[in-house]
């Protein structure tokens, strides 16, 4: 049920009668998952009737429709004029945020668990995930791995697993990119507020529960509120969405527990700061561009 109007380098699939899938490329990267985006946002402003939700992932766009309200021809067609407009026009921005996401890495929760789960389940089970992490690497050790990890922001790639959980991905060059394997077997035990890693994803665990990445340390404040007691969770109870950009903060167990004060009284804010993300400067010089965006924390 394809049109012919329209060439595309995308591969449009069904999911039953109530999905469309869009394929925008088999590889992950920065550009595939940046049109996902403005082909999501693009569709979200001028949608037809009839469409029900839009999920841009990493390098994939699903859109659950109403068949009955609209037809599949026509959604396709929809689509497929909207990638081909991205496609002619300019390179598309994207109007989003950048959040600073205090961390304590290296903390004793990640610590405990990582313990209960090493023999059968993970590659070394004589050292420690920050361990491993640096060695698979090639860094000096752990400190040289969080500084890494911390010193160039991530951009969301896409938001799910469980409710508000964040896939990231750093903003550098692919041969800097961070690379670590997920655990050889899956845990059923992952502390909530985990930083994690898995190829060269990152994440946060918004809840407790079952998990195979790697665990770096705890993000000091919620990511998923339901009862949406905090101002930042006001309009949703999901904090990330695709396309924010993310500054890993160390922090120490003093302000780990200050933060977590601030959060249980309800005065705790994120620091964030709108940036209109451009991919041509991103992709021309990562790390000069990258500046220029840490820069706009600097000024709340």
């Amino acid at each position: 049920m394809s049109s012919t109007s329209t060439a595309s380098t995308s591969r449009y699939t069904w999911g039953a009668d109530e999905t469309l899938f869009v394929e925008i490329a088999e590889a992950m990267s920065l550009e595939a998952n940046f049109k996902a985006m403005a082909l999501a946002r693009a569709l979200a402003d001028d949608a037809p009737a009839g469409i029900v939700d839009i999920c841009p992932a990493n390098a994939s766009l699903l859109i659950r429709f109403d068949p009955d309200i609209l037809h599949p021809a026509d959604l396709e067609r929809a689509v497929r004029d909207l990638e081909a407009s991205l496609a002619s026009g300019p390179t598309p921005v994207l109007e989003t945020r950048i959040v600073e996401i205090p961390v304590w890495y290296d903390d004793p929760f990640t610590s405990e668990v990582q313990q209960r789960f090493r023999e059968g389940f993970h590659q070394d089970p004589s050292g420690t995930d920050l361990e491993y992490a640096a060695a698979v690497n090639g860094l000096a050790g752990p400190d040289e791995f969080i500084r890494r990890h911390h010193a160039e922001p991530w951009i969301v790639s896409m938001v799910g697993f469980v409710a508000g959980l964040p896939f990231m991905f750093q903003l550098v060059e692919r041969d800097e990119q961070l690379e670590v394997p997920k655990y050889l077997s899956p845990r059923t035990d992952t502390p909530p507020l985990t930083v994690g890693h898995g190829g060269c994803f990152g994440c946060i665990y918004s809840v407790r529960g079952a998990g195979g990445y790697q665990m770096f340390g705890v993000a000091a404040a919620p990511i998923f509120d339901p009862a949406q007691s905090l101002a930042d969770f006001e309009e949703f109870m999901v904090f990330f969405r695709p396309g924010d950009i993310v500054k890993f903060k160390p922090v120490d167990e003093a302000e780990y527990r200050s933060i977590q004060a601030q959060v249980a009284d309800g005065t705790f804010r994120y620091r964030q700061a709108p940036v209109t993300f451009e991919l041509d400067r991103a992709l021309a010089d990562p790390r000069s561009y990258n500046r220029t965006i840490m820069e706009k924390l600097n000024g709340i």
